[in-house]
């Protein structure tokens, strides 16, 4: 049985992904900053900032998933708040990098998660592919020092992937959630011009995308984890509101509202380009919600 322990375990993928690896078989342990008591998977402690990790959960690995890094839209980003979401991804890949050398490790890969944000805050025309350089902004240069941990496995025979992950779509949690609930209270509304692209993932076909990745020895470097279909955040909206049932009466919110209120991080909300999944599909892996309404009828449709 092979065994992958996976950080940052306890959050909106890791939640998803932990009963998908066990269904196929795979032994999974967790690595969690505080005590976890559920779900009968085994937990143990780290703290990146201090440099300790108990040595137990590294035993017999042999695959890492590296989820773990603070949440980049919870709060507005002032400077100490930027240190800190780069420390969170950086510090804890470098500590667990730090460990498999020391202890001379054989890991058979291992998965960090990134963002399409390595691609920048921008509206463009580009369709955005894995070999595009990552942008000079925060978020790109943050994904690149994200991904530059994930690469330097790959000097110890460690086979490196980088999934790049767009707006995670699920039921409970994360970014629909959001999304979805000014519209069921009917204060719904498109986000500045509603031309920006929103590039999305169904859940399932997000930790599909990482079992694929993990279970193919041919499978390494950057791979962007989004849906096929290209949607704006208009499109977006409406779809949302036609799956709810509900009406969108009010205006667009003002982009200049929008960045009184979030400050920097109002790029996520206002800006967007199109990203490419070609490759991951080129990889074998087939989606099964590569339609925005059909993962809408799943996550927020009427039941049937």
């Amino acid at each position: 049985m092979k065994k992958v322990l996976i950080t940052g375990g306890s959050g909106l993928i890791g939640r998803h992904l932990v009963p998908m690896l066990k269904e196929k078989d795979y032994s999974v342990r967790l690595l969690s900053r505080r005590p976890l008591h559920d779900n009968g998977t085994p937990s143990y402690l780290w703290d990146p900032e201090k440099g300790e990790i108990d040595p137990r959960a590294l035993d017999e690995v042999d695959f890492i998933i590296h989820l773990a890094g603070l949440n980049i839209g919870e709060k507005r980003w002032t400077p100490s708040r930027k240190k800190l979401i780069v420390d969170s991804r950086v510090r804890s890949g470098e500590l667990l990098l730090d460990r498999i050398k020391s202890r001379k490790q054989k890991l058979q890969a291992f998965i960090t998660a990134s963002a399409i944000g390595y691609y920048g805050s921008l509206s463009s025309d580009t369709v955005f592919e894995e070999d595009a350089p990552a942008a000079n902004d925060f978020l790109g240069q943050t994904c690149q020092q994200w991904e530059s941990i994930a690469d330097r496995f790959e000097e110890f025979g460690v086979r490196p992937v980088k999934v790049r992950t767009g707006v995670v779509l699920a039921k409970k949690g994360g970014a629909l959630s959001k999304l979805s609930q000014p519209v069921r209270l009917g204060v719904g509304a498109l986000l500045g011009s509603g031309k920006q692209y929103m590039p999305w993932i169904h859940i399932d076909d997000l930790c599909r995308i990482i079992i694929h990745i993990l279970e193919d020895p041919k499978l390494s470097g950057a791979y962007n984890a989004v849906a096929p279909e290209h949607c704006s955040n208009s499109e977006l909206t409406r779809k949302i509101a036609r799956q709810l049932r509900r009406p969108l009466w009010l205006p667009r919110v003002p982009a200049g509202l929008l960045r009184l209120i979030f400050g920097e991080m109002s790029v996520m909300l206002l800006e967007g380009s199109r990203v490419s999944s070609e490759k991951v599909r080129e990889a074998g892996f087939s989606f099964h919600y590569p339609e925005l309404e059909k993962a809408l009828a799943d996550l927020i449709g009427p039941k049937k």
